[in-house]
C-alpha cells in the first residue's frame, strides 16, 4: 500500500508499532540548572534516554513529547529573495545538492597495477553539521563570479523540529516521554524495569539533571493486588473461625484449614503451568476458593464426627465408613462447580479474557479439593481425631448447640410443613422465579465498574484556531486549579494534544494527574469528589471548555471510562450539515435521563483561510503551480528537505520562512514564485484569501464520516441505561436522517457482551444436568439440584439491587459462582436423601431424614463461604468498587439459597423422584407380566 500514498508521506517514514493505546506511564527529565532548558532536556531525552526506554523488556514504545529535538532550520527572507530572484525550490536544490553524503572511492582497489602497496580511502564533503555551514551554502553563482548564498537570503540556525507542543511537569516546561506497554506484557514488570533503566542512566546525566516518573499507572495495580491478599487473608481467618465454632475442636478444625494451603498452593502451580499470572482477577477467585476449598474437607469431617458420635466407632473406622457414605456426593458436588465454571473459559473477547482466568483459578482449586477430600481429609481424620465426645452443654460452645438444634428443629418442622403442602410450595417458587425476572429486568446494565485509580485526565478545549500561547496560559490556570487540591501530588501537562482524537491540536491539551495513596486519601480526596470540585471550577473559565475524566478500566479500550461512540453519518451529506446534526444530537442527549454529560469533538467551523488560485492567470505569467503550492507550504509551515548529523544521530533540514513574514493573510500576497522570463511574481497577482470555516480534522469510522462523542453517566445510573436511551434517540430521531452510533472502546465490550453470562450459564447449568444424569443414573433427579438454582440467584439480584449497583462483568462472574454453590447445597440433600430411598426408606420420610442430617454441613460449608467473603462488601481503596460488585452478589446469593432454597430442595426431591417411580411402576409390572 505504501506506493500508493503521497510523496510526503513516504518521505517521513511509515512505522509500525505493536503497543497499547494507553499510556502505561511518563518519564520527566528536571533541572536545577537554569542552562538546560526544555529544549535541552527534550534533545537529552531524545539522545540518550528515549531509545533506552524503548529496548525494556515489557516497553512497546516511548515517545519523547513534542517537537522540540533538533532540526536545522533555514530561516528565509522572502523579500530578499525576490530582490535576488531567488524561490524556495532553489533553496531546496542547493541544500539537497550540498548536504549529501558523498562517497568517492578508493586509490589503489584491485585490480591494480603490479606492485600496488597501498589501498587508500578517499573522503570529501558530506552532510553539513553548524548553521555557518549551511549559512554557506551556494543557492546560485552567476558568472562574473558573484554568488548568493543561504545568509543572503535568510539564515540557518539550530532550533527545533516542531514548536506546535509543551510538555510541562508541576508548573514548569519540561521534557516528558510517554510509555506504551506491549501487547500482552505485565505491567508491573515492566515498570519495574524501567524504573531499573532509568536509576542506571542517571549516573550519566548532566549535573543539576534528574529523571522521575510523575505519572504512573501501575500503583493501583499493586494496591489493588494488595487490597485482594489483605481480604484473602481475612477470609481464611473467618473461615477457620467458623468451621471452629461448629466443630468445637482445634483437632478438627485443623482438618479442613489444612485443604486451603494445599490447595491454593496447587492453583499456583496449575496456573503457572497455563501461563497464566497473579493479577486481581485470579486473586478474586482464590478469595472465593478459601469458601470453597474447605466444604469438601467439612463434609467428610461432619460425617466422620456423627459417625463416631451415633455409632461409637473408633476414629479409623469411622473415616473409612464415613468416605464412603459422602464420596458420591462430593464427585458430583466437584464436577458440578466443574461443569459450572468451564464453559466461563471458551467465552470470547474481552469478557472471556476476563472470565478465563476466573474460571480456571475456580476449577483448578475445586479439584484440588476434591481430591484432598477423597484422600488426605479421611487420614487426618484418623490420625487427628480422638474419640466420640458428648457435645459441649455450657459456655458458649453450649450456647451455640441449644440455638443450633432449637433451628435445625425450626427447619425441620417448615420442611415437613412445605412437604405436606406441595401446591403451597410450588406456587412460593414461583413467585421466587417471577422475583427474579422482575429484578434482573430492574437492575441497570454496566461493563465494568469505574475505579479510584489513583489518577485522572483533564481535558482542555479552547476556541477553534487558537495558539498554542494561549492554550499554555488556560494549562497554567488549570494548573492552578489542581494545586488547590491537597492530594494532588504531580501534574503532567501536554499542550496542544488532543487526547480524545489522538491529534495534535493547538486549541487542546491534557493534564494527567497523580493523587495521594489511598491509605492518605479520606472520602474528601476520592477521585470522584476531587474531580467534581476540579469540573465546578472548570466550568467557570469563560475562555475554554474543560472537563475531568477518568482513564479506561481495561488500557486500551478508548479514551474515556464512560460510554463511547461514534455518530457515522451514512447519507454522504456536506460536512456542514452534518455539524448540524451531531449538535442536535448531544443537545438532546444531554436531555435525557440517565446522561450526566456528552460531548463530540467534532467542529466544522474552524477559521481557515482559504488561498484561491487563478490557475489562468499563473499559466500566463509562466507560473508552474507545483511551485506556487510549494512555496505556500515552504514558507507558511515547513519543508522537510534532507537530513544532517548530529550528536551520532539524524535530524531534519527544514525551510520555513522568518516570523515576521507570516502573521497575517497579507503576508501570504507578499511571497514571490518565480514567472517567465525570470521574472518574480508575487502571490498577490494569483491568487485571493478569503476566510471560511471547515474542519480540521475528518474520522472516519467503518468508511462513514463520523465524529467521537464521549460522556458520563448521572450519578446512580449506569453505562447501560445511558446506551440504551442513546440508542433510543437515534431511533426516535435521527435514523431517518442517515445517522447510527456505532461504539467503541468499553462501551463496545458491554455491547458486544451483552448476554454472555446468560449464554455461559444456560450451558453450564446443562452439563451439571449432564454429569448429575449420569451420577444418578437418572434423567430426572438432576431436576431437584437444579431447581434450586434460581433461589440464589434472587439472593444475588436482591443484594445488587438493595445496594444501588449495576449488573456488571463481576456480577456476572459472581452470579456464575452462586449457580454453582446452589448447586452444592442441593446435591448434599437430594444425595443423602436418595441414598436413604434405595435403602427402601418412605419417600417423605427419606426427603425429611436428609434435610435433618445434611443441614450441619450445609450450613457449615456455606457460613464458612459467606463469612469468608464479607470483607468485600465493606472492601476500601485500591479496587474496592470491582470487590464490592462481586462481593455483594456471592454474599446475598448464597445468604438467599442458604436461608430459603435449602427448605424447598426436599419437597423438589419428593416430587420428582415420586414422579419417576410412578412412571417406572408400569413400565415394571408391564416386563414382569411379559
Amino acid at each position: 500500500a505504501s506506493p500508493q500514498l503521497p510523496a510526503a508521506v513516504r518521505q517521513n517514514g511509515i512505522s509500525i508499532i505493536k503497543a497499547n493505546t494507553d499510556i502505561l506511564g511518563v518519564v520527566a527529565l528536571t533541572s536545577t540548572d537554569p542552562r538546560y532548558d526544555a529544549a535541552y532536556l527534550t534533545n537529552y531525552m531524545k539522545l540518550y534516554v528515549e531509545d533506552e526506554l524503548k529496548s525494556v523488556p515489557g516497553i512497546g514504545n516511548a515517545t519523547t513529547f513534542g517537537g522540540l529535538q533538533f532540526s536545522m532550520l533555514i530561516q528565509l527572507d522572502p523579500d530578499k529573495m525576490a530582490q535576488l530572484g531567488i524561490t524556495v525550490n532553489d533553496v531546496a536544490d542547493a541544500v539537497r545538492e550540498q548536504n549529501a553524503t558523498n562517497p568517492a572511492g578508493r586509490l589503489g582497489r584491485e585490480p591494480a597495477p603490479p606492485a600496488t602497496e597501498l589501498t587508500i580511502p578517499v573522503t570529501t564533503v558530506g552532510r553539513l553539521q553548524t548553521p555557518d555551514e549551511f549559512n554557506d551554502i551556494v543557492v546560485r553563482a552567476e558568472p562574473n563570479a558573484s554568488v548568493v548564498r543561504v545568509r543572503d537570503v535568510g539564515r540557518a540556525v539550530l532550533g527545533s523540529q516542531n514548536y506546535d507542543f509543551v510538555g510541562r511537569l508541576n508548573g514548569r516546561p519540561t521534557a516528558l516521554a510517554l510509555l506504551y506497554l506491549r501487547t500482552g506484557a505485565n505491567a508491573l514488570r515492566a515498570r519495574e524495569a524501567v524504573a531499573r533503566r532509568v536509576a542506571e542512566l542517571s549516573k550519566n546525566f548532566p549535573r543539576g539533571v534528574t529523571a522521575s516518573v510523575p505519572f504512573d499507572t501501575t500503583p493501583f495495580v499493586k494496591a489493588s493486588i494488595r487490597e485482594v491478599v489483605i481480604t484473602l487473608l481475612e477470609a481464611l481467618l473467618l473461615v477457620a473461625l467458623v468451621v471452629f465454632v461448629f466443630l468445637q475442636s482445634w483437632r478438627a478444625t485443623l482438618i479442613p484449614m489444612l485443604a486451603v494451603p494445599v490447595s491454593v498452593i496447587g492453583t499456583f502451580l496449575g496456573l503457572n503451568a497455563l501461563g497464566l499470572s497473579i493479577n486481581v482477577l485470579t486473586l478474586f477467585a482464590l478469595v472465593l476458593a478459601i469458601g470453597i476449598v474447605v466444604d469438601d474437607a467439612i463434609v467428610v469431617i461432619e460425617n466422620v464426627e456423627r459417625i463416631m458420635a451415633t455409632e461409637k466407632l473408633p476414629a479409623r473406622q469411622a473415616a473409612d465408613r464415613g468416605i464412603q457414605q459422602v464420596a458420591p456426593a462430593l464427585v458430583a458436588i466437584v464436577l458440578s462447580l466443574v461443569a459450572v465454571f468451564v464453559p466461563v473459559a471458551f467465552t470470547g473477547g474481552v469478557t472471556g479474557a476476563l472470565f478465563r482466568q476466573f474460571a480456571i483459578t475456580i476449577a483448578i482449586s475445586v479439584v484440588l479439593s476434591g481430591i484432598v477430600a477423597l484422600t488426605l481429609t479421611p487420614a487426618l481424620c484418623a490420625l487427628l481425631l480422638k474419640e466420640a465426645r458428648e457435645s459441649h452443654t455450657r459456655g458458649p460452645f453450649g450456647v451455640f448447640n441449644r440455638l443450633f438444634d432449637r433451628g435445625r428443629n425450626t427447619y425441620v418442622r417448615n420442611v415437613e410443613r412445605v412437604l405436606r403442602r406441595p401446591r403451597a410450595g410450588l406456587a412460593a417458587f414461583a413467585v421466587v422465579i417471577v422475583l427474579t425476572v422482575l429484578l434482573w429486568r430492574q437492575v441497570p446494565v454496566s461493563f465494568i465498574p469505574t475505579e479510584d485509580k489513583g489518577y485522572f485526565a483533564v481535558a482542555i478545549q479552547l476556541p477553534d484556531a487558537s495558539s498554542l500561547q494561549r492554550t499554555e496560559a488556560v494549562v497554567q490556570r488549570v494548573e492552578g486549579f489542581l494545586r488547590q487540591e491537597p492530594a494532588v501530588r504531580n501534574i503532567v501537562a501536554l499542550a496542544g494534544l488532543d487526547i480524545l482524537s489522538r491529534s495534535s491540536q493547538t486549541n487542546s491539551a491534557v493534564v494527567f494527574v497523580n493523587v495521594a495513596p489511598w491509605e492518605e486519601r479520606g472520602k474528601r480526596d476520592a477521585l470522584n469528589a476531587i474531580t467534581q470540585r476540579l469540573s465546578g471550577r472548570l466550568f467557570g473559565m469563560k475562555d475554554a471548555i474543560g472537563f475531568a475524566f477518568n482513564l479506561p478500566e481495561i488500557p486500551g479500550l478508548g479514551a474515556t471510562s464512560g460510554v463511547e461512540g461514534y455518530l457515522q453519518d451514512r447519507s454522504g451529506r456536506p460536512v456542514s450539515l452534518y455539524a448540524s446534526e451531531l449538535q442536535q444530537f448531544v443537545q438532546a442527549a444531554n436531555q435525557l435521563p440517565a446522561v450526566g454529560g456528552l460531548q463530540a469533538n467534532f467542529r466544522a467551523s474552524v477559521p481557515q483561510l482559504f488561498v484561491r488560485v487563478d490557475r489562468a492567470a499563473a499559466k500566463s505569467m509562466g507560473v508552474q503551480l507545483g511551485d506556487l503550492f510549494g512555496t505556500l507550504q515552504a514558507l507558511l509551515s515547513t519543508l522537510y528537505i534532507n537530513d544532517f548529523n548530529l550528536y551520532g544521530r539524524t535530524y531534519r533540514v527544514q525551510a520555513e520562512a522568518q516570523a515576521q513574514f507570516r502573521q497575517t493573510p497579507a503576508d501570504i500576497g507578499r511571497l514571490y514564485v518565480r514567472g517567465a522570463n525570470h521574472a518574480m511574481i508575487p502571490l498577490s497577482a494569483v491568487t485571493r484569501t478569503e476566510f471560511r470555516a471547515a474542519p480540521t480534522l475528518l474520522t472516519r469510522f467503518n468508511g462513514f464520516t463520523s465524529a467521537l462523542v464521549t460522556g458520563t453517566p448521572k450519578p446512580g445510573r449506569s453505562s447501560g441505561e445511558m446506551m440504551a436511551q442513546l440508542d433510543g434517540l437515534i431511533r426516535t430521531r435521527f435514523a431517518s436522517e442517515g445517522l447510527t452510533l456505532a461504539y467503541s472502546g468499553q462501551s463496545y465490550q458491554e455491547r458486544t457482551s451483552r448476554g454472555a453470562a446468560g449464554a455461559v450459564m444456560t450451558l453450564g447449568l446443562i452439563i451439571v444436568f449432564l454429569v448429575l444424569a449420569a451420577q444418578y443414573e437418572s434423567w430426572s433427579l438432576p431436576f431437584a439440584v437444579l431447581l434450586g438454582v434460581p433461589f440464589g440467584v434472587l439472593g444475588a439480584y436482591l443484594g445488587v439491587w438493595l445496594r444501588g449497583q449495576p449488573s456488571d462483568i463481576y456480577v456476572q462472574v459472581g452470579l456464575i459462582t452462586v449457580v454453582g454453590l446452589s448447586a452444592k447445597n442441593a446435591i448434599l440433600i437430594v444425595e443423602f436423601a436418595n441414598s436413604l430411598r434405595s435403602q427402601g426408606v418412605p419417600l417423605l420420610q427419606a426427603a425429611t431424614l436428609a434435610a435433618r442430617d445434611r443441614l450441619r454441613p450445609i450450613l457449615m460449608t456455606s457460613l464458612a463461604f459467606i463469612f469468608g467473603v464479607s470483607p468485600l462488601l465493606f472492601a476500601g481503596g485500591a479496587g474496592a468498587a470491582s470487590r464490592h460488585s462481586i462481593g455483594t452478589t456471592v454474599f446475598f446469593g448464597m445468604v438467599v439459597a442458604t436461608g430459603i432454597a435449602i427448605v424447598f430442595i426436599p419437597l423438589f426431591f419428593r416430587l420428582i423422584q415420586g414422579a419417576a417411580e410412578r412412571g417406572s411402576a408400569p413400565r415394571e409390572s408391564s416386563r414382569a407380566e411379559r
